[in-house]
């Protein structure tokens, strides 16, 4: 019997690098890889607030940046059966089709379009409860692990910021290959602190 393996993963929609890994989790998913993921929301524009800014939180100009990843805690806390889907394709809006998740007309279309109820997922966005929980995993992240952006693989104590240049394309075992090959260097090579190419290869 293959044993699960649990980690966590932060992401924001806006994140190509965010878009890259989870698209290598979500194909290694649907390959039948042992993983139990949760999805930890992160809102950038909270990380780039300077010290003795206005938190994100409490600014309205920041607000409109909460709506997809807001709409994906609904989705992911209450409609759990569509999530992976709705994840997927909010990242799809956004890097292949140039969407504006800003925009509420777009993220309708995406929540329709991947089979979730637009309107019941809306309407809980704005009852408020979702972007509370953002706020909350997302300073949980940060004052426990020190998480400073997406993606960030977390596993047990271990959080990991991760770069992959690559998309898996729909090949479920290159996805599944490389999360493990994430999730390896996490669990048994932690004094591996840095390792960055100097030059991209293309």
């Amino acid at each position: 019997m293959t044993l699960r393996q649990a980690f966590s993963v932060t992401w924001d929609y806006r994140c190509p690098f965010a878009r890259n890994g989870h698209e290598h989790i979500l194909d290694g998913l649907e390959a039948g890889a042992p993983w139990d993921v949760t999805f930890v929301p992160f809102f950038l524009n909270q990380a780039h607030v300077p010290e003795g800014g206005i938190p994100s939180w409490e600014d309205p100009v920041a607000q409109p940046d909460l709506l997809a990843m807001a709409a994906g805690v609904v989705v992911r806390d209450s409609f759990p059966e569509h999530f992976l889907a709705v994840h997927r394709s909010l990242f799809v809006a956004r890097h292949d089709e140039a969407g504006d998740l800003r925009d509420r007309d777009v993220v309708r279309a995406v929540l329709s379009r991947a089979g979730t109820d637009a309107d019941a997922v809306l309407a809980e966005v704005d009852a408020g409860w979702p972007s509370k929980t953002v706020r909350d995993e997302h300073e949980r992240v940060v004052d426990e692990l020190d998480v400073f952006g997406v993606p960030t693989f977390i596993a047990d104590d271990q959080a990991v910021f991760v770069r992959l240049m690559n998309r898996p394309g729909g090949d479920g075992e290159l996805a599944r290959s490389t999360i493990d090959r994430v999730l390896g260097l996490i669990n048994d090579s932690p004094e591996l602190n840095e390792f960055k190419h100097t030059r991209l290869s293309r």
